[in-house]
């Protein structure tokens, strides 16, 4: 015959004893298993009841059902204690310290190229100019014939570029190829302008191998010099934010005839400074060439030229920026300094 109290009473030291060293919500639950779980211990006890005598059973069963309550009532209370005491810890690792200075990211913002790119787009859209786009690597047709350079025109040295090795493919030079594409799909009348990046081989100062440009065009029935220097004069006032005086001097590009080139006064100092190193003390700023578009390319874009006639300027927008905010090397643009374009280097 089995003394069962002395099971019950074994059961019990062994179950206090681990209980005691349970100090996770875990490790509770795993003794609740060892002991209450379908092939516990002492469920495995309780089963083993049938096989007593008779006459012990009463007694028996009423020891280890009495131990099953007392297990249960102990396992839930330390249930509760460890899950409160791992929620506390839990709120102390996440916790705020609200006293502490702010670290999160800064506020994002476009590069100045960028931002005058957009604010160049805005003026023109507002005079009524679409914008139109087109590819960086561009064939020599677009980028050369169809603008009045053939193959032996001496312009092509002015805008040595960056040639592929197939296909006689090059880095575009500026946005007129873009032009031309708006021409054979539009047709006229048309508006429109073309900013983005173009390549030349040059490298200094005041120029990149790749920088920005914006160009446009108007085609349209009866337009004359007074039409392009209007609009012009309007886009320079509202980038620069004032009115401004504007000159024009005689120029040559193979696209335009008469073709010239669009000065202002000095945004820095009005020509009342003759140590300014915006504009050298000239008085004067170079912002833009312009002109007439040449017969030839209005035919490449197949437009009528006995019809239709129109204007076309170009602008380097990173010449924009620098004039726009007061700086006298175009380098520090493309240097990715964010803590110069970020804390006042770009005024």
């Amino acid at each position: 015959m089995s003394d069962h109290r002395s099971d019950v009473q074994r059961m019990r030291t062994v179950f206090v004893e681990a209980l005691s060293l349970a100090g996770k919500s875990g490790e509770v639950e795993a003794l609740r298993i060892r002991f209450l779980g379908k092939k516990g211990e002492l469920t495995a006890a309780l089963k083993s009841l049938g096989k007593l005598p008779s006459e012990e059973r009463p007694s028996a069963g009423a020891a280890w059902n009495a131990l099953r309550v007392e297990m249960e009532e102990a396992l839930d209370k330390a249930m509760t204690s460890t899950l409160l005491v791992e929620a506390e810890e839990a709120e102390r690792r996440q916790s705020v310290d609200v006293t502490q200075p702010g670290c999160g990211r800064p506020y994002g913002a476009f590069h100045p190229v960028v931002q005058v790119m957009h604010d160049v787009v805005d003026i023109f859209v507002g005079l009524g100019f679409s914008v139109a786009s087109g590819p960086e690597i561009e064939d020599d047709f677009h980028n050369f014939e169809a603008l009045n350079i053939p193959p032996h025109h001496p312009a092509r040295d002015m805008q040595d570029t960056f040639y592929l090795r197939q296909g006689g493919l090059l880095l575009r030079t500026h946005t007129s190829p873009v032009q031309v594409r708006s021409m054979l799909r539009y047709g006229a009348p048309l508006r429109v302008v073309c900013p983005g990046r173009v390549y030349r081989r040059d490298s200094d100062p005041t120029h990149s191998p790749m920088f920005h440009q914006l160009e446009g065009l108007l085609v349209e029935e009866n337009v004359s010099i007074a039409d392009i220097k209007g609009c012009l004069e309007v886009f320079v006032n509202r980038i620069f934010g004032r009115p401004l005086k504007a000159r024009y001097r005689s120029s040559f590009f193979p696209f335009t005839e008469p073709s010239m080139e669009m000065d202002v006064e000095c945004v820095a100092c009005s020509g009342d400074d003759p140590n300014c190193r915006i504009c050298k003390g000239t008085g004067w700023l170079e912002v833009m060439g312009l002109g007439m578009i040449h017969p030839n390319v209005l035919r490449s874009g197949r437009i009528d030229p006995e019809r239709y006639n129109g204007f076309a300027w170009g602008m380097g927008l990173d010449r924009i920026a620098m004039l726009k905010y007061g700086l006298d090397d175009l380098r520090v643009l493309f240097q990715g300094d964010a803590a110069f374009l970020s804390s006042g280097g770009v005024r």
